[in-house]
């Protein structure tokens, strides 16, 4: 009985259908790579001050150094934020210790921006909490979109919550640019988050069937990872030259109504459909890919009776039946799954974090954000070579390792190297990046067709626990440069040696059905005996090795 690669071996490795496969899902990863980093401008913090009624409105203008105490932030000495000298009438109110809150507002420095939602609704003093916890908003936003996008796309097609997810996240960015108060920014944003983590899922998920296995390591490393880098380095392009949060979100929205005629060239997934038992449709795809190649295909691409052996007994007929559930049946899936859980968090929380944390890096905010989109591109080259020559489980141990104890060498860089600490701070960025588009491939491997969306979907979904938090880590930064990367540094260190748990998938096939999973690679382990009669019509392969602890 050959799987599904071998069944469709005939189309060849790189013909038209796979290239034009390749570079329309790969197109569709741009606006995801700018769309979730934006609020690093969106919600950036100017400098500010109180607002004294008796003096001119400009920023920093003469007389506010008598009339604002100051503070120390950052080993830098500025007008205080949020006080201000009570009896600003008094000529001797600068030498008195009387101070009150902004009553009359605040002045914002213009020198960087025209506004930002933190000037447009004061999101600062009393109201600094609202700014990391937009970020947060859009998080939980991908946490119930990644949930439900994977349940709705292993039940209603690939394609489908593909496009689907495209569309949200296109119209509600657009809408999102007429709100008039932060709380309908915030809704706005979190219908957003509901789309676009969920479409570059099903964007990888839906290349990861479509293509053979040639391919995929190739579109999973360097296409949809490389177009993905592209947009995140379109927004420091875009910010730089439109200044104001409004005008700056309608151009970044715009580009997403081009895709529209991708639907007509992208093609459900034969994979899934062949899980459903809808056999006929899935011929046709295949019929359909080998004439645009130029291939004559079989009479008989998919045998019925091996068709329903390769899924697994059962599943054609009963594949509506699949939850998340069965993420836990067995033992295998089950320790697959929570050890995805924990990794995909601790990655998610530092790769944000890092990300989130530019403006607060020494030099200026839009070449940092460039800077940082450009370890996009390297992290891919890394998973590009590693994905094709180095093991799957030292790849990632060793890419999340580095970028934990390179983040924890920040803090011995003296405050006036700072040149140093972000030059530490993009190569753990660069590694941590490589992990991060990694563990979509490797999840993908681990993980069986009948559940592989729902069970990508399940850990993205918890690893948005670690998304939420990563704005509040990097708003530590306003005012301790160090913490953030230690806090990062330590945990990607236990990450980096957790992730040795998980078994090789490289050059195996991908699994089919819940049955067909590895379990984890014990450091002390022994091979069970062979597999008994039972356990291959349960659907194990003879050449899948089981491990126990000794």
């Amino acid at each position: 009985m050959k799987d599904f690669d071998e069944e469709t071996a005939f189309l060849g490795d790189w013909g038209p259908y796979q290239k034009l496969i390749f570079i329309l899902l790969s197109l569709s990863s741009i606006p995801n790579g700018y769309v979730g980093m934006s609020m690093v401008f969106l919600a950036d913090i100017p400098p500010h001050h109180c607002r004294v009624p008796f003096l001119n409105s400009s920023y920093g203008g003469l007389g506010y150094n008598l009339s604002i105490p100051t503070e120390e932030l950052k080993g830098e000495t500025i007008l205080s934020r949020c006080r201000r000298y009570s009896e600003q009438e008094d000529s001797d109110a600068a030498y008195r210790n009387d101070t009150e809150g902004c009553l009359d507002g605040w002045l914002f420095s213009k020198e960087r921006y025209v506004s930002t939602i933190v000037t447009e609704w004061n999101l600062v003093c009393d109201n600094a909490w609202k700014a990391p916890f937009t970020v947060t908003v859009f998080f939980l936003g991908v946490l119930v979109g990644s949930f439900l996008s994977g349940i709705i796309s292993d039940r209603c097609g690939r394609k489908f919550i593909f496009f689907a997810t495209m569309a949200v996240q296109t119209v509600f960015s657009l809408i999102q640019a007429a709100s008039n108060s932060w709380e309908m920014f915030c809704v706005f944003y979190f219908i957003v988050g509901m789309g676009q983590i969920a479409n570059y899922c099903a964007a990888f998920i839906l290349g990861c069937e479509l293509l053979n296995k040639s391919c995929r390591v190739t579109f999973a490393t360097v296409g949809i990872c490389f177009t993905y880098a592209l947009g995140y380095a379109l927004l420091p392009l875009f910010a730089f030259f439109i200044r104001d949060w409004r005008m700056l979100l309608v151009a970044l929205s715009v580009p997403g109504f081009l895709y529209i005629p991708l639907w007509w060239y992208v093609p459900e997934s034969p994979r899934w459909l062949l899980s459903q038992g809808r056999v006929e449709e899935a011929e046709v795809i295949i019929r359909a890919a080998a004439k645009m190649n130029g291939i004559s295909p079989p009479d008989v691409i998919f045998n019925r009776d091996d068709t329903a052996k390769l899924m697994e007994k059962g599943d054609v007929h009963d594949e509506k039946k699949h939850t998340w559930l069965d993420l836990f049946r067995t033992t295998n899936i089950r320790n697959i799954t929570i050890l995805n859980v924990f990794i995909w968090t601790i990655i998610s929380l530092t790769y944000f974090g890092l990300s989130l944390n530019t403006p607060n890096m020494d030099g200026d905010p839009y070449l940092n954000c460039l800077f940082a989109a450009g370890t996009e591109f390297a992290g891919c080259t890394i998973i590009w070579f590693a994905g094709r020559y180095a093991s799957r489980r030292l790849t990632l141990c060793f890419t999340v390792l580095f970028c934990g104890i390179v983040l924890l060498l920040i803090k011995l860089v003296p405050a006036e190297l700072g040149a140093l600490s972000v030059t530490l701070a993009m190569l753990g960025k660069i590694t941590m990046t490589a992990a991060f588009l990694f563990v979509y491939l490797y999840g993908a491997e681990l993980l069986p067709t009948v559940v592989r969306n729902m069970g990508l979907g399940i850990t993205i979904m918890a690893s948005r626990v670690g998304s939420t938090l990563s704005a509040y880590i990097a708003y530590m930064g306003t005012y301790d440069r160090t913490l953030p990367y230690i806090l990062m540094g330590c945990i990607s260190i236990v990450c980096g040696i957790v992730s040795l748990l998980l078994p090789e998938t490289k050059d195996e096939p991908l699994p089919e059905n819940i049955s067909q999973v590895k379990p984890l690679h014990w450091f002390c382990g022994k091979k069970k005996p062979a597999m008994t009669n039972g356990q291959e019509k349960n659907g194990h392969q003879g050449n899948r090795s089981e491990f126990e602890l000794e």
